[in-house]
């Protein structure tokens, strides 16, 4: 089946979102958040993109960017590959890690971008990581909040339709925004909680090394965490397991 073309923006401003593969984790702790952003200024130097937003979510992430001389797909094969070679050299692992290509969705005007700003800004919230956005160390929320000469991020855009004090407003306002995002269902336990079950169970501390026991060891795992309560979506996203073989093992 051929690939759906992509929607192109008039204004060369995209929302972008990118996820692991078997939606697992990409960002394991605080070094591969902060190794990814470093990759992505220093791509943006390289590729000449501008930077609006972004907000790295473990599992997937999202930015928004404008395309300035290179294409799209271009830059996130620049970005992609740095990472990768960098995670799998960090867990001793080998293969994909984000899953197929990017998604993305044009940004039609300024107040659309404002909407996919809040949205992006609002999703640690919405996950209930924590409770205001200025707490999440991993979103661009905090550059336009305080004003820094060296900010990778491109604020002024956004600076120039709204003042800090507005936006600022205008980010704890609640919405109903569609903006692209991973559709699933909330999971019964906590993502800090079933972490916590994951390593328990089976003494690995991410999803890498779950991947390299042994087959009889990672099924007993994955058919205690379905005895803990871990749904087959949570399971699988947290060991990269696919859902097909999780799906095979019922909590007794």
């Amino acid at each position: 089946m051929s690939r759906k073309a992509r929607q192109l923006s008039s204004a060369g401003i995209y929302h972008i979102m990118l996820r692991g593969i078997n939606q697992q984790q990409i960002m394991e702790d605080r070094e591969d958040n902060e190794k990814f952003i470093e990759i992505l200024n220093n791509c943006k130097l390289i590729s000449g993109y501008k930077l609006y937003a972004y907000c790295l979510m473990g599992n997937h992430l999202h930015l928004i960017i404008s395309a300035e001389i290179e294409p799209l797909e271009q830059i996130f094969k620049r970005i992609c590959v740095r990472y990768v070679y960098w995670y799998n050299s960090k867990y001793h692992r080998v293969g994909h890690l984000f899953q197929d290509r990017f998604k993305s969705e044009p940004i039609k005007n300024e107040g659309h971008f404002l909407s996919v700003l809040r949205y992006i800004h609002q999703n640690p919230v919405k996950a209930g990581i924590v409770k205001n956005p200025q707490d999440y160390p991993y979103s661009s929320y905090n550059h336009y909040m305080k004003s820094k000469d060296d900010s990778p991020v491109d604020t002024d855009f956004a600076l120039d339709m709204m003042s800090r004090k507005r936006l600022e407003e205008f980010h704890s306002e609640g919405s109903e925004d569609a903006c692209l995002d991973i559709k699933e269902r909330p999971y019964r336990l906590t993502d800090e909680r079933a972490k916590e079950i994951v390593m328990k169970v089976s003494k690995c501390k991410n999803a890498s090394e779950f991947q390299l026991l042994e087959i009889q060891m990672r099924n007993s795992c994955i058919r205690k965490m379905r005895k803990e309560g871990l749904s087959i979506r949570q399971i699988s996203r947290l060991t990269g397991v696919s859902k097909g073989i999780v799906e095979r093992f019922r909590p007794n």
